[in-house]
């Protein structure tokens, strides 16, 4: 009689998903001891990680930084593979552009005695939530000071990182309140505090912008002290994130990964008494049966699902109707799943055109423009900026004089770009640095020169390219985080595999959950779908006692 091999089906070809194949095939292939295979819906490996050209450089259309490279499995498996370094440009390859020019809309530079106090206060502000130490960068008093003003609006009744950001300024305000009425010479009719309240909502942009919360009222206070970010500097990978992936993915052996497969259906058995499922040529003695968009079915023994938690919160709502669980996932689930924040980041890129003229040969090139807008509801707003744009925060190219630009977008405005076609951005982004790049120089009394100058170009701009991460069927989204209602423990339980706490009334580790929504204090991560990879690859491979010394 011939012992079948135990099947695994791991859904998803994302950095979690080739993890925990990568783990499983590496650990066992000598023993030959399972039947191991990865079906991904779509027509790429990948997922959140998309390396492509625009413009004639690399970009990422996910997955653009290594958060940290001290200790960080991301960065060891980058030199090993030799991924740090390229002879062709990339995006972010100088590694720090230049000090970004900061302007206030109607085309005023602001000054770094203008900008400095408040964006050290928003990351003071945020270090002291984040459970950090005091940024090295302030003074003494400026420390003391602003440690005060943290640890005042940290005292205060919590519940969002939006609340506390906005009693942290009004701390700020308050505590010097001739700033409140300070007319400001030579910046229109921006007073300081409008200014300095105007730059706060830019940093607080931002902070949607790495946490994918499209609203900060929404992102829950507690837990920012829980999230764990890697020592060192945040670094892009030069030959691509995409490197990564195929390195994991090239251990695996031919026909281990299934393109365009997929899954719409997953059957489990959370009861022994279920009867057997049945195929169309007979019984299905594996306790778990996939359903794909094609028809096709696939049994297995144990299935590791790496969906988004977009995916996983329109499969227990059954919005799509595209892909659920029979039975459905067990409430302490499916609440867990509910409860916890997924946003939306896109990313526009803009090519400046082959017409784009520099009318000062000193020019460096764009620059790396940080905005502050007027607010939305401003009578002094520039009426023809479009609203999907007056939250976004930069402007820049992707590296020092390169002709593409880029700029981040979060929450609502985020799914707006995807629907809007490429003439609509181009004049919205156009109207917007009409009115930034007709600067009003300042000099050091604040008085506006007596002729305006131009940044010494024109902006012209012949390709746009966005990504459309909140429309894709197969992400519905870009990263989780944290929200108002939620908190760690709920990623805890989406850890959880199925069935629970019946290891005699029906088959054990049916189903096992991965991805970064599943991992505690690297969520949103790469690094965290990496390590839940692992996770659960090292839970089957426990359960088959073939784990021993090279458990990490």
């Amino acid at each position: 009689m011939v012992v079948k091999k135990p099947r695994i089906v791991i859904i998803g070809a994302g950095m979690a998903g080739l993890t925990a194949a990568n783990k499983l095939h590496t650990m066992t292939a000598s023993k030959d001891m399972f039947e191991l295979c990865v079906v991904e819906g779509g027509t790429r490996i990948g997922g959140r990680i998309n390396t492509s050209e625009f413009g004639g450089d690399k970009i990422e259309m996910g997955a653009t930084w290594i958060h940290g490279i001290g200790g960080s499995p991301i960065h060891k498996i980058a030199q090993q593979i030799h991924s740090l370094d390229s002879d062709q440009p990339w995006e972010c390859m100088d590694g720090k552009l230049d000090e970004p020019t900061t302007i206030a809309e109607g085309g005023f530079i602001l000054p770094p005695s203008i900008v400095d106090p408040i964006t050290k206060l928003f990351n003071t502000l945020m270090d002291h939530a984040q459970g950090k130490k005091l940024s090295d960068s302030a003074s003494g008093t400026e420390k003391s000071d602003y440690h005060k003003l943290a640890a005042k609006a940290s005292n205060m009744s919590q519940t969002s990182v939006g609340s506390y950001l906005r009693q942290g300024l009004d701390a700020y305000f308050g505590s010097g309140s001739e700033r409140e009425h300070e007319e400001l010479k030579g910046y229109g009719k921006w007073s300081r505090k409008l200014l300095e309240e105007a730059i706060f909502t830019m940093h607080e942009n931002i902070q949607r912008e790495y946490t994918s919360a499209g609203d900060l009222l929404t992102l829950d206070y507690r837990a920012e002290s829980e999230y764990q970010m890697f020592p060192g500097e945040e670094i892009t990978i030069a030959k691509g994130y995409l490197s990564i992936i195929e390195s994991l993915a090239s251990v695996l052996p031919p026909g281990t990964v299934q393109l365009g497969r997929k899954v719409t259906r997953i059957e489990w058995q959370p009861e022994i008494n279920h009867e057997p499922m049945k195929m169309e040529n007979g019984h299905c003695s594996r306790p778990v049966r996939l359903h794909f968009y094609d028809g096709s079915v696939m049994c297995a023994d144990h299935v590791i699902v790496t969906v988004s938690l977009g995916v996983l919160k329109a499969a227990i709502h059954d919005d799509s109707g595209m892909f659920m669980f029979y039975p459905p996932l067990p409430s302490f689930k499916a609440e867990a799943i509910s409860r916890l924040g997924f946003g939306v980041v896109n990313k526009l890129f803009m090519q400046l055109s082959s017409t784009h003229e520099r009318k000062d040969e000193h020019s460096k090139g764009f620059p790396f423009l940080q905005m502050v807008f007027h607010s939305p509801h401003s009578e002094m707003r520039h009426k023809k900026i479009p609203w999907w744009i007056r939250r976004t925060a930069s402007l820049s190219p992707i590296y020092n004089n390169s002709s593409v630009l880029l700029s981040w977008f979060a929450g609502e405005e985020a799914l707006a770009l995807e629907s809007l076609k490429d003439e609509e951005i181009i004049d919205g982004v156009s109207t917007t640095l009409s009115s930034f790049l007709s600067h009003k120089h300042c000099n050091g009394n604040g008085y506006v020169n007596s002729e305006d100058k131009s940044h010494g170009y024109e902006v012209n701009f012949s390709n746009v390219l966005k990504t459309q991460w909140g429309t894709d069927p197969l992400f519905l989204g870009s990263y989780c985080y944290v929200a108002v209602g939620s908190s760690g423990d709920d990623l805890d339980t989406m850890a959880e595999p199925l069935p629970k706490d019946k290891p005699l009334a029906s088959p054990p580790l049916q189903i096992l959950f991965a991805g970064e929504a599943t991992h505690r204090t690297h969520y949103s991560t790469t690094h965290g779908a990496y390590f839940s990879g692992l996770r659960e690859a090292n839970r089957l491979l426990q359960h088959y006692h073939c784990l021993g010394i090279y458990n990490n």
